[in-house]
């Protein structure tokens, strides 16, 4: 059985940062795993170099742009290599293969009457290369992804009938609830699609640097417009419209995309796949964004994560194991050196790093480093089921992209081996001439420290390949399937020492990032302060003119298009819930809000929000460190007043 899996193709307007490295070891790990268990996997990533973006910053570079593109292109594969990321295919979409491949499906939408000609105006935002109706713009100017102020274009353009896929896209949804990874985010795709869709600009006549029209079409002031350039990577990299050697892989079983792009993977792509009458990906597995201590990553700040300075400083493979086991998927991620320092420290080098020292400390002074397992059942038959029952579970946490959830429950294995260390007390056993069992108590940790670094191999290839060495195996679909399917043991092996896998980190390795500093306060005589302060005084009728009540949330999902909005519905005690839009999406998921609850200003008149009616206003406080609501101390009926 064939997997294929693939991250997004990044964009070449700057460097690989903590984010790329995210999602490429996800889709490293999954792809590891697929192949662990004998699945012939193809795993695919490359870089997006098309667009008026692009050449903007070639120009601003003082470059010609394909110069500049390979230079950029160069930094992603060589930083994967360094990374021993596994990928098949490193496809750039200024590749021969690929533009033909999109010429192809340009034709083959063309010949369907999914393609049209005719002209676009509308805004336009260069940063996310995406056309906005007006009504989305934020204060009828800025784009409402990015912020960044929009321009008004009119051209002609060559158009994809979107509207026409709007109730298949919307039927494959129901039937495939897990089409979208995970499914907290398939609301947002779902709602956006309700709301109608407006067919898609695919060409552009402005710039140059793009995918140009096919030679049957006859319209060379055309190039293909990004989305519909860049999505199709993920056949063309199999040979769609050229040799098709690889297709027999497609569909994809999962595309991780950042959930800033889900919009385009799980709307546009689809319905490209179903005007070319190809089957489509089984999942679009969508993660989260990447803070530093708590704040956005920006350039202008200083805090901006560079991938290779933390491997340079900690390692590759730490880096793999804390972002894996940091955030559940989907969830946005904190990058902290103390939080990544202390996981280091607690389970690599206490659970994981500190069992190998013990094993090879027993066996080399019990036995000469040579293990025999012929009495581990005999001794320790309830450990090896508990291990079989850890073993047993990891399989649908992988695939249900779970990769903090597989770790956590990995580790288990480890706190069963220590735990069978400390219960069994071989030394002991040793000193009053219990052998048999002190022998049998040290196989039997070898044995569960064997099969945990199977399963952990996926993410961390090299460590394990250390650990399986001193344990004299090697870690293949061979040993997978001897140790964790059959559930067999190492028969009789000879330990190899090492040096420590991990040891204590005690102090940052990196240099801190600068933290925002709040706003000094003004220097004003005292005089002056006493008479504001007087001023801003009010009398307690006025206080009271304010309704202020707990309130329950019930429902919460993210506002499409918004990044900073959530869409609300809070019981107050009333007929009917109120909904209430709040700027608090970089701080709270809808899942966490759900069923808790907020103080809420009842007696706002109704204000309109992105065009949603917005019902009352939560109580927060927000400073450097961040924004958390004002909640009650205990439980209290909805629509009690507070006062």
């Amino acid at each position: 059985m064939s997997k294929y899996i693939t991250t997004p193709i990044y964009y070449v307007n700057g460097e690989a940062h903590i984010g790329h490295a995210y999602t490429t070891f996800i889709a490293d790990t999954m792809a590891r795993y697929e192949r662990l268990k004998g699945e012939d996997t193809f795993f695919l990533t490359g870089t997006d170099e098309h667009g008026q973006k692009i050449e903007e910053s070639a120009e601003k570079a003082g470059k010609p742009t394909q110069e500049f593109a390979d230079e950029i292109s160069a930094t992603f594969k060589n930083l994967w290599d360094e990374f021993g990321i596994s990928y098949d295919k490193f496809i750039r979409t200024t590749d021969e293969a690929h533009m033909k491949g999109v010429q192809k499906a340009f034709e083959v939408m063309y010949a369907k009457g999914d393609i049209y000609k005719d002209f676009y105006e509308g805004h336009y935002c260069v940063s996310c290369e995406t056309f906005f109706p007006e009504t989305q713009l934020v204060d009828g100017e800025f784009c409402p992804d990015c912020g960044r102020s929009t321009s008004v274009v009119k051209e002609e353009s060559y158009f994809f009938k979107l509207s026409k896929y709007e109730d298949r896209l919307l039927k494959h949804y129901e039937e495939n609830p897990e089409f979208i990874m995970p499914k907290s985010r398939a609301n947002e795709v779902v709602n956006f699609v309700k709301g109608g869709l407006r067919d898609l600009s695919v060409t552009r006549t402005s710039f140059s640097w793009g995918v140009k029209m096919p030679a049957s079409i006859n319209d060379d002031k055309h190039v293909m417009y990004v989305w519909l350039d860049a999505l199709l990577n993920y056949v063309t990299a199999l040979g769609y419209g050229s040799d098709e050697a690889l297709m027999n892989y497609w569909p994809a079983d999962v595309h991780f995309v950042g959930k800033d792009i889900l919009r385009f993977h799980a709307i546009y792509w689809p319905a490209f796949l179903m005007s070319l009458d190809l089957p489509l990906p089984k999942h679009i597995g969508a993660h989260g964004w990447w803070t530093r201590d708590g704040e956005k990553m920006s350039k202008s700040k200083g805090n901006v994560v560079s991938p290779k300075e933390v491997a340079d400083a900690y390692g590759v493979e730490n880096l793999r194991y804390f972002m894996l086991r940091e955030v559940p998927f989907g969830q946005d991620g904190d990058f902290s050196q103390r939080a990544f320092i202390d996981r280091i420290n607690s389970e690599l080098s206490n659970d994981l790093g500190n069992l190998l020292n013990r094993i090879i400390g027993m066996s080399g002074k019990y036995s000469e480093f040579v293990i025999d397992s012929k009495d581990a059942e005999k001794y320790h038959a309830k450990e090896l089921e508990n291990m079989n029952s850890v073993l047993d579970s990891l399989d649908s946490f992988m695939e249900n992209l779970q990769t903090h959830r597989y770790l956590e429950e990995l580790w288990k294995l480890f706190a069963i081996g220590n735990g069978v260390i400390q219960e069994y007390e071989p030394w002991v056993k040793m000193k009053n001439n219990q052998e048999d069992e002190a022998l049998a108590t040290v196989a039997v940790v070898a044995n569960i420290l064997a099969k945990a670094a199977v399963m952990l191999h996926p993410v961390m290839p090299e460590t394990t390949k250390i650990i399986a060495n001193a344990l004299s195996f090697e870690i293949n679909n061979e040993s997978y399937k001897e140790l964790v399917v059959d559930k067999k043991l190492l028969k009789v092996f000879t330990i190899e020492k090492v040096p420590p896998l991990f040891p204590r980190v005690e102090e940052p390795l990196m240099t801190e990032a600068p933290k925002s500093e709040p706003n000094p306060p003004k220097e004003t005589k005292k005089e002056e302060k006493t008479t504001q302060s007087q001023d801003n005084l009010i009398e307690i009728g006025q206080f009271f003119e304010t309704s202020l009540k707990v309130g329950t949330i019930v429902e919460a999902e993210e506002v499409p298009k918004s990044k900073k909005l959530l869409k609300l519905q809070v019981d107050l005690g009333e007929d009917k819930t109120r909904q209430v839009v709040a700027g608090i999406k970089e701080f709270y998921s809808p899942e966490e809000l759900k069923n808790t609850q907020v103080c809420v200003v009842a007696n706002l008149k109704p204000a309109k929000l992105m065009g949603m009616i917005s019902e009352g206003m939560l109580l927060a406080a927000k400073d450097e460190d961040g924004l958390c609501l004002i909640r009650p101390e205990k439980p209290k009926k909805a629509g009690t007043p507070i006062g």
